[in-house]
């Protein structure tokens, strides 16, 4: 399983939290536990224009802005 997030959008400790949580997702959707012990979860980060959506491609400064205006946190 992939993540990507824009720079440094994660803490360590929510970086643990989320390959954690990721890797209880995989486990139960497959209805196997024991998928726990082998799902492999890898983080990364895009870089400045690294996000392409609907035709542009965003800076980091840029898909914050984008996702504050979908939350309506903007």
């Amino acid at each position: 399983m992939n993540a990507t997030t824009n720079a440094a959008a994660l803490e360590r400790d929510q970086q643990l939290g989320l390959v954690k949580h990721f890797t209880a997702l995989v486990a139960k959707a497959a209805g196997d536990p024991t998928l726990q012990e082998r799902t492999w979860v890898a983080l990364s980060e895009a870089v400045p224009g690294g996000w392409g959506i609907a035709g542009h491609a965003y800076t980091n400064e840029e898909i914050i802005q984008h996702v504050r205006e979908l939350l309506g946190k903007a």
